[in-house]
C-alpha cells in the first residue's frame, strides 16, 4: 500500500496496531519483522565471475579467433596458437574488470540507511539499528537524524525535512502531520509524510513507521535499478555490429578460398592429403590476417588513456566506453538543484521604503533595520541551521552586521518559534535602554495582518490598505522571479509579556533564492554552440525553475513552455516524444518520470546524458546513455548509478568532458582506420598469392607479431594525438553514424590494397632474386609489411591537412622507432629469426624495404595537397 498519506492517524494506527503513546509491543515487533523482514535494501543479484568470463566468449570474433589457435595447434604451429591464446586471454581479463564494477549503485542505496534509530517500544524510548525497524513501530524524529524509514507523522513541531536528494526540492519540507493531501500528490507535497534517507533539518516529530526496507520509495527505486537495463553504447554497437560482418567475411572468404584451390588441386591431378593439409593452413593463415585481433585491446587501451587524462581535469570515468558516448551527446538532461545551481540559498533583492533594490555592502538605514531583524529573529549560524535562516544571517554580515555581535549587544530574553498556522516566528531582546525590541519574520501575507504602521522614508507612518496592497504586489513581484519573499516587522515594548505580534511596524521583505553556479552559464553556450541541448529537470516548482533557466540562458524565445510532473502524466509517451522537441525545462517530476523523459528524448534518437546528484536522479543516470553523477554533493547512489562522476561538481567539467570525448572518438577512428588498413593488406597479400597459385607470402606468426606488436606503437600513439580545434564547432555525430563515414572507408581500402600489393610485390622479387627464395621471400615481405604500416600511421592522422601543418605527435615518431628496431630485431638476431621462419637480410635489402615503405606516405600526401588545391580553386 503506498497511499498512506491519504489517510488519518487513526486509520494508520488502527491498520498497524500501533499505541500511539507506547509505541509497539516485544512481540508485536517480532511479529512483523517475521512477516516483513529486516528493514534493509536488497542488493539483487549479480553475475558470477564464471558468468562474466563466459560472457567476453559471446563475440564471433573471439570464436573466430579460437577456432584458428585450435586449427594451428592441430597443425603444429604453437607459436601461432600460443600467440592467439594469449591474445583471447588479455581481452577476457579486461572485459571481466570492467564488468566487475558495473553493479555498485544497489550496494550503494543500501549504505544509505541511518544507523540507529529512535523509538519507542513498551513505553519506553529507545535506540535501535534501522534494521530493526518494522511497519508500526513508533519512530521519533528530531533535527540532524536521518529519517530510517517512511513514515505517516502523528506529530509535528516546527519539523521540516531536507528531502532534496529524493524529491530534487533545494528548501527543506516543512511537515504537517494534520495535513491530508491528494491521493495524487508527489512527493515533494505530501506534507504528513517522512521517506527514509531524508534528513530532518529543523524541530521534531514523531510517526508510525508504514513501509520498510524495499516497499519505501528509496527501495522502490532500487527495484527499478536492479530492473533497468544495461544499454550497450554506440560505439560498442558499432563494433559488435561491425565484428559480425566481418566475421562472416572472413568464413566466406576463407571458404572461397579453400575451395579455389581443392579445385585447383583436384583438376592438376587430384588432391592429396598433405596439399589438403597446406591449404587448410593457409586458411588458417588467411582468418588471422582478416581478424582484427589487436583492435578490441587497442580501443580499451585509448579508452584507458583518455581516462586517465580526464581524471587530471575532475572528471572521473567510471565505465570505459562512457569516454566515447560523451562525444556523441546531443542532449543533457541536468538536475537544478545543486547541478546547475549552487544548493544554497542567497538573499538577492530587498524591499524597503517602498523601493527594491540589490544586496549590497552599502545598505540603507532602512536595509539595516531589516537586515538586523533578520539576523536577530534567527536560530541559524553561517554554517549550521536551517538554509534560509543561513541565508538571512550571511544577507546581514554581507552588510557589516555579525550575527555573534547582534547577539551580544540584544540578548534574547523570549521568543514565539515559527508554526505552520501562524507562518512566523518573533523573537525579543533586551536594548541598552531597558526596554524591549521584537522582531518578527515570516509569510508577507501573515505579517502585513498583524501590521498597522510601515518605515517610510519619511519615517514611521499608519500603513493603509493601499499600502498593504503596494507591498503585496511588490512581493508578488519578486516571487514571479522564482524568489522566495520574507518579510520582517518590529515593535518596542517596555516589559515582558502580552501580545507580541500586533501593532508592528512593517520594514520590508528579502527576496532569496538558490542561485545559479558563476561558471554554468558559459558551459550552456558552449553546449549549444556544440549542437547539445541543454535540458533541466528537477522536483523544484516550475516558476523557481524557468527562472532559473531563463538566467542562464538555458531557454531562449523559440523553445517550448516548462511542462510540470502532473502535466507529463496527462501526456502519452508519444506525445511527451513530441514535446521534448522544444521543451527544455521539466518542474516538480518524480523519479519515474526523470526515467519516462530520459527514454522519451532517446525516441527521438538523441543520446542523452543525465546529470544528478540525488537518490531520486539514480534510474534516470541508470537509464542515460550516459549518466553523470556530481562528486562533492552527489549521494553514493547517484555515483554508483552513474557513467562519470564529477569531483568538483562543476557543469563545465561536463564540456570538458564532451570536448574530451569527442577527440578520444575521432583518435579511436584514426587507430581503428589503421588496423583495418593494415589487415586489408595482410588480407590481399595473403589472397592474392592464392588466386596465382602461390605459397603463402606470409605465416600466421608473422601476421600476428605484425597486428599485436608492430601495429600496437602507432596505433596507441594515434590514439593520443593532439586535440582538434574545431571539436566543439561542429554537432554532434549522428548516433547511426557509420564508423568509416568521412572517407575513412575509402582510405581503408585503398591503403590496404596499396600495402598489400607493395608486400606481394617485394615477395615475388624475392622468389626470383634467391636461391632459397621462399623463405628470403617471406622474408622480405614480412620486413616491407611491417615497415610501411609504421609509416602508413603519419597518414591518419588528419585526413585534409598536410603533416607539416600539424602539431608533431612524438609518440607517433617514436612508435616508429621502436616498431623499426623490434622489426630489425626480428629478422637479424639468430635465435629469434629461426622462431619465426625468416632469414636476415643484406642492407641492400634493407634499403629497397625503406625505400617501398615510404611510397603510402608520399601517395597519401601527395593526394591531400591536390584536394587543397582543389579545394582552393573552387572557393575562389
Amino acid at each position: 500500500m503506498n497511499n498512506w498519506h491519504t489517510l488519518n492517524i487513526d486509520t494508520c494506527r488502527e491498520r498497524l496496531g500501533t499505541d500511539l503513546t507506547t509505541g509497539l509491543t516485544r512481540e508485536q515487533h517480532r511479529s512483523a519483522l517475521e512477516q516483513h523482514g529486516p528493514n534493509r535494501l536488497s542488493e539483487g543479484r549479480r553475475k558470477s565471475l564464471m558468468a562474466m568470463i563466459l560472457a567476453q566468449f559471446n563475440n564471433l570474433l573471439t570464436l573466430i579467433l579460437m577456432a584458428a589457435a585450435l586449427v594451428s595447434g592441430i597443425l603444429g604451429e604453437i607459436p601461432d596458437a600460443i600467440i592467439i591464446l594469449a591474445v583471447i586471454a588479455i581481452n577476457t581479463v579486461v572485459g571481466v574488470t570492467q564488468e566487475s564494477k558495473a553493479e555498485e549503485a544497489l550496494a550503494a542505496l543500501k549504505r544509505m540507511a541511518s544507523p540507529k534509530a529512535l523509538v519507542k517500544r513498551n513505553g519506553v524510548t529507545i535506540e535501535i539499528p534501522t534494521e530493526e525497524l518494522v511497519p508500526g513501530d513508533l519512530v521519533l524524529l528530531e533535527a540532524g537524524r536521518v529519517v530510517p524509514c517512511d513514515i505517516r507523522l502523528a506529530e509535528s513541531a516546527d519539523l521540516k525535512i531536507d528531502e532534496s536528494a529524493l524529491t530534487g526540492e533545494s528548501v527543506p519540507a516543512e511537515k504537517e502531520a494534520e495535513a491530508q493531501p491528494d491521493e495524487d500528490a508527489p512527493l515533494g507535497d505530501r506534507l504528513n509524510m517522512a521517506y527514509m534517507s531524508t534528513l530532518v533539518s529543523y524541530g521534531r516529530g514523531a510517526g508510525i513507521a508504514v513501509a520498510t526496507g524495499m516497499q519505501t520509495e528509496i527501495g522502490k527505486i532500487a527495484t527499478m535499478l536492479e530492473a533497468a537495463e544495461e544499454e550497450r553504447t554506440p560505439l560498442q554497437k558499432k563494433l559488435d555490429s561491425f565484428g559480425r560482418i566481418l566475421g562472416l567475411a572472413i568464413l566466406g572468404l576463407c571458404a572461397l578460398m579453400f575451395a579455389v584451390g581443392f579445385l585447383r588441386e583436384f583438376a592438376d591431378g587430384g588432391a592429396e592429403g598433405e596439399a589438403i593439409f597446406e591449404l587448410f593452413f593457409t586458411a588458417v593463415s588467411l582468418a588471422v590476417a582478416a581478424i582484427p585481433e589487436g583492435m578490441t585491446a587497442i580501443v580499451t587501451i585509448v579508452l584507458a588513456m583518455g581516462v586517465t587524462r580526464m581524471s587530471r581535469r575532475n572528471a572521473i570515468i567510471r565505465t570505459l566506453p562512457a569516454v566515447e558516448t560523451l562525444g556523441a551527446v546531443t542532449t543533457i538532461c541536468s538536475d537544478k538543484t545543486g547541478t546547475l545551481t549552487q544548493n544554497r540559498m542567497t538573499v538577492r533583492r530587498l524591499y524597503t521604503e517602498g523601493e527594491t533594490r540589490n544586496l549590497s555592502l552599502q545598505a540603507t538605514a532602512a536595509e539595516q533595520k531589516l537586515l538586523r531583524i533578520m539576523a536577530l529573529c534567527n536560530d541559524a549560524t553561517l554554517s549550521t541551521g536551517d538554509p534560509t535562516e543561513i541565508a538571512l544571517v550571511a544577507a546581514a554580515e554581507t552588510a557589516g552586521l555579525k550575527k555573534s555581535e547582534l547577539d551580544q549587544e540584544q540578548k534574547r530574553e523570549d521568543e514565539l518559534p515559527f508554526d505552520s498556522v501562524r507562518k512566523m516566528m518573533s523573537t525579543v531582546h533586551r536594548q541598552m535602554d531597558g526596554r524591549y525590541l521584537v522582531c518578527t519574520k515570516g509569510a508577507t501575507d501573515s505579517l502585513l495582518s498583524r501590521c498597522t504602521r510601515v518605515l517610510t522614508a519619511d519615517g514611521i507612518r499608519p500603513l493603509n490598505q493601499a499600502g498593504k496592497e503596494a507591498i503585496t504586489t511588490a512581493a508578488e513581484e519578486l516571487s514571479s522571479q522564482a524568489l522566495r519573499v520574507l518579510s520582517g516587522a518590529y515593535k518596542e515594548i517596555d516589559e515582558l509579556g502580552g501580545v507580541y505580534e500586533e501593532d508592528l511596524i512593517y520594514v520590508g521583505f528579502q527576496g532569496m533564492i538558490d542561485p545559479p553556479r558563476e561558471e554554468v552559464k558559459a558551459s550552456i553556450a558552449e553546449a549549444k554552440s556544440a549542437g547539445i541541448a541543454p535540458v533541466m529537470i528537477t522536483g523544484d516548482h516550475k516558476t523557481t525553475a524557468v527562472a532559473i533557466a531563463r538566467e542562464l540562458k538555458l531557454i531562449e524565445s523559440g523553445d517550448g513552455e516548462a511542462l510540470s510532473g502532473s502535466e507529463i502524466d496527462d501526456l502519452s509517451q508519444a506525445e511527451l516524444v513530441q514535446a521534448c522537441g522544444s521543451v527544455r525545462v521539466f518542474a516538480r517530476v518524480s523519479p519515474e518520470h526523470k526515467v519516462r523523459i530520459v527514454d522519451a528524448f532517446q525516441d527521438r534518437g538523441e543520446v542523452v546524458s543525465m546529470t544528478g546528484d540525488g537518490v531520486n536522479d539514480g534510474p534516470s543516470l541508470k537509464a542515460a546513455d550516459i549518466g553523470v553523477a556530481m562528486g562533492m554533493s552527489g549521494t553514493d547512489v547517484a555515483k554508483g548509478a552513474s557513467d562519470m562522476v564529477l569531483t568538483d561538481d562543476n557543469f563545465g567539467t561536463i564540456v570538458f568532458a564532451v570536448r574530451e570525448g569527442r577527440n578520444i572518438y575521432t583518435n579511436i577512428k584514426k587507430t581503428i582506420g589503421f588496423l583495418l588498413s593494415c589487415n586489408a593488406g595482410e588480407i590481399v597479400a595473403v589472397f592474392t598469392a592464392i588466386l596465382f597459385g602461390w605459397a603463402s607470402p606470409l605465416r600466421p606468426t608473422h601476421i600476428l607479431w605484425v597486428n599485436l606488436i608492430t601495429d600496437t606503437f602507432p596505433a596507441l600513439a594515434l590514439g593520443v594525438d593532439s586535440d582538434d580545434p574545431d571539436a566543439m564547432q561542429r554537432p554532434p555525430r549522428p548516433p547511426k553514424e557509420s564508423l568509416f563515414a568521412g572517407g575513412t572507408g575509402i582510405t581503408v581500402v585503398l591503403n590496404g590494397l596499396l600495402i598489400g600489393f607493395l608486400t606481394l610485390g617485394l615477395f615475388a622479387w624475392g622468389l626470383k632474386r634467391y636461391d632459397d627464395s621462399l623463405i628470403h621471400a617471406r622474408t622480405l615481405a614480412f620486413a616491407v609489411l611491417s615497415i610501411s604500416q609504421l609509416v602508413h600511421a603519419f597518414n591518419l592522422r588528419h585526413p585534409r591537412h598536410l603533416l607539416f601543418k600539424l602539431k608533431i605527435n612524438p609518440y607517433l615518431f617514436l612508435a616508429l622507432i621502436a616498431g623499426g628496431l623490434l622489426q630489425f630485431g626480428v629478422i637479424m638476431v639468430p635465435a629469434v629469426a629461426r622462431f619465426f621462419g625468416v632469414v636476415p637480410l643484406s642492407l641492400s635489402d634493407w634499403l629497397l624495404v625503406g625505400l617501398l615503405s615510404l611510397v603510402p606516405l608520399f601517395l597519401n600526401e601527395g593526394v591531400k595537397l591536390v584536394r587543397n588545391l582543389l579545394g582552393i580553386a573552387k572557393k575562389t
